[in-house]
């Protein structure tokens, strides 16, 4: 079989196949696993280990959706490959309650999420090899990066042998060589075929993240009986996830990938590479904090026995349920303007607004904290939808004729 009918090339017109759809299925449960590990641990310490497995399990997807742009996922050896690494990062995933401390009885957990990693990277960089033969620069910058890929790994794999702060510190410094590696080699040896596909496939992680965040709303109540505050805290809740759909999916996922469209050669592998890698992983990142703080707010207002609707949201998980929706805010704001040069003030001052409330909060029923965030990105959306309003029928007309 020749390498031709092995690998089928994506072109600009592509989108997303089912097999990487399927391949999401997994991180999800990754981000759900990430999610109770945040629940579980709530002090400063807890909230830093989570930060850092969001970014791995991130940096997972990631690389993938570079892959498949290149090449289709559901032909040939890329589905193969796609398979195993699917096999690898349900592995990681189930290993993440055991990311920093191992249940005894069975297999080393740290040490089985760090060899997961390993096979879900080294499938992912022997497949681009392969991908990358007759693209001389292709095969130079990914020869430039599989030092940050082995120092990366190597790293997570010393930090399952330690405990406490140097493991956090073990991992926060393979997190820095995951990243900066990619960071210092530059963009110009990147390929990326298909705008639209490459911004579907992050559009497409973005409503999993948010789908996690209603997720956490029915597990915070699951095992209690239904009341009128629950089902106000639900609603406020899912208000909160779709005031943060709206600001994404409204236009901005439309006019991002317009402007990565337009870029061409190493504009567009720059642009995909800050807009997209960087710039949307503290989207997930805020969703997830965003879930863990819904998570405990529903957790107060139905856990009868132990709160009361007067009992204040407070510490790490108010922070997680303000500070997230700030990092969301501003990653929007920051994606605009890497994307269009669009300024976008109001959501910069919508995530200061909500961090120098948040001591304030604290003095107000959990229920009342979950109602004001609510209420700001209410008014966020409904300012933006008054004011962009000629330009947001434009974009979304345009959109329609286009076809997309």
């Amino acid at each position: 079989m020749s390498r031709q009918t092995r690998l089928a090339r994506i072109e600009e017109s592509a989108s997303a196949t089912t097999l990487e759809l399927f391949f999401d299925l997994v991180f999800v449960f990754a981000i759900t696993q990430v999610t109770a590990v945040l629940a579980d641990d709530t002090s400063w310490h807890g909230l830093t280990r989570g930060l850092l497995l969001i970014a791995v399990v991130w940096w997972c997807w990631v690389g993938y959706s570079w892959l498949s742009n290149l090449v289709k996922a559901d032909v040939g050896l890329t589905r193969t490959a796609m398979l195993a690494a699917m096999a690898a990062m349900f592995g990681l995933a189930l290993a993440i309650p055991e990311a920093f401390d191992d249940i005894p009885g069975g297999l080393h957990g740290p040490t089985v999420l760090a060899f997961a990693y390993l096979l879900v990277r080294m499938v992912h960089l022997a497949l681009f090899f392969v991908v990358a033969k007759g693209d001389p620069g292709l095969h130079r910058q990914l020869v430039k990066w599989v030092p940050s890929v082995l120092l990366g790994t190597a790293l997570l794999l010393v930090a399952g042998q330690t405990s406490g702060t140097t493991q956090t510190l073990l991992w926060a410094a393979a997190v820095l060589a995951d990243y900066g590696g990619t960071l210092v080699i530059g963009a110009e040896g990147w390929r990326l075929n298909s705008a639209r596909h490459f911004a579907e496939r992050h559009g497409l992680i973005v409503i999993i993240a948010l789908g996690e965040s209603i997720i956490a709303i029915g597990v915070g109540v699951n095992a209690v009986a239904i009341s009128w505050p629950i089902l106000l805290a639900a609603l406020l809740g899912l208000s909160v996830s779709a005031s943060l759909w709206w600001a994404y999916f409204d236009t901005q996922q439309l006019l991002t990938e317009r402007a990565l469209a337009r870029a061409d050669g190493h504009d567009r592998t720059r642009l995909a590479r800050s807009a997209f890698t960087f710039l949307h992983m503290p989207v997930i990142a805020g969703v997830v904090m965003l879930a863990l703080g819904l998570k405990k707010v529903l957790n107060y207002v139905g856990d009868t026995k132990h709160h009361t609707l007067a009992d204040p949201l407070y510490g790490p998980p108010l922070w997680a349920l303000t500070g997230g929706v700030a990092l969301c805010v501003f990653a929007y704001a920051a994606i605009a303007y890497r994307c269009n040069g669009s300024r976008k003030p109001q959501r910069i001052a919508l995530g200061v607004v909500l961090l120098l409330i948040t001591p304030l909060l604290a003095l107000l029923p959990a229920l009342a904290s979950l109602g004001v965030v609510a209420a700001l990105l209410i008014a966020l959306n409904a300012g933006e939808w008054a004011y962009y309003k000629e330009a947001r029928a434009r974009i979304r007309a345009e959109a329609e004729h286009h076809g997309h």
